[in-house]
């Protein structure tokens, strides 16, 4: 079993920065292939980023492109997303989640570990 807890975020101006991190428990986190995701209300939960377990490049949403970076470290057994040049249309409540040895896409439903989720808010 794997749990995951997310921390950071908060309320941000335009234009500015947050990163928000997420902590996972349990064994064999390198085979764990993660995302974030993030939703609004009313709105079905939409893909931001991922990232195999076995390594290669991050995929992102379009719109964050060149604006978001997600990372992980292995030994912290965490994750983090960057969020930089942040827009009001990024406000939303973030989840990060795992699931071991898929391909790391952009569906919900490939994944089945998911954190409890932390608000972002983008002030204009």
């Amino acid at each position: 079993q794997v749990q995951l807890v997310e921390s950071g975020g908060g309320v941000v101006q335009a234009g500015g920065s947050v990163r928000v991190s997420c902590a996972a428990s349990g064994d064999a986190y390198n085979t764990l292939s993660l995302a974030w995701f993030r939703q609004t209300p009313g709105k079905e939960r939409e893909f931001v980023a991922s990232k195999r377990w076995s390594g290669g490049a991050v995929w992102y949403e379009d719109s964050v492109k060149g604006r978001f970076t997600l990372s992980r470290d292995n030994a912290k057994k965490t994750m983090y997303l960057q969020m930089n040049n942040l827009k009001p249309e990024d406000t939303a409540v973030y989840y990060c989640a795992a699931s071991r040895y898929t391909p790391g896409g952009n569906l919900p439903n490939e994944y089945n570990f998911w954190g409890q989720g932390i608000q972002v808010t983008v002030s204009s």
